[in-house]
């Protein structure tokens, strides 16, 4: 039986793809998660809860970019003897005396809003490509 051979022939070109791409590499995602860091920092210190204000006073963020991902990280610089503060307020812990501090999360009704701000805006900055 012989072999049969397929052949297609498209006219044309790819350059409203290869534009469409080379856009796509010229995203702001690193300028609009930088913005929205600083926003998320000031609100994680507002949701805080307080008593001497050091773990509301130690948000603070970072943006990195990696094999094409982005990644915007809120950290909490408040460690008490190894122990997170901001984590314990948020999931709670025992006690040294047997008891036990029920947690408040308060971290994902704060971050919330700017986390949809953000998936709005890259959102935006994609198809206005």
């Amino acid at each position: 039986m012989a072999k049969s051979m397929i052949s297609v022939s498209v006219p044309g070109n790819f350059s409203k793809t290869t534009a469409r791409l080379n856009k796509l590499k010229q995203l702001r995602v690193l300028d609009i998660l930088n913005r929205y860091g600083d926003r998320g920092v000031a609100a994680l210190m507002t949701a805080t809860p307080v008593d001497s204000g050091e773990t509301a006073a130690s948000w603070y963020y970072e943006v990195n970019s990696q094999n094409g991902k982005y990644i915007l990280a809120f950290k909490n610089r408040h460690i008490v003897d190894g122990a997170p503060i901001a984590i314990l307020l948020q999931y709670g812990h025992g006690t040294g005396t047997g008891g036990y501090v029920v947690g408040r999360d308060y971290i994902n009704p704060a971050i919330k809003p700017i986390f949809d701000q953000i998936l709005a805006d890259v959102r935006r900055e994609v198809s206005s490509l």
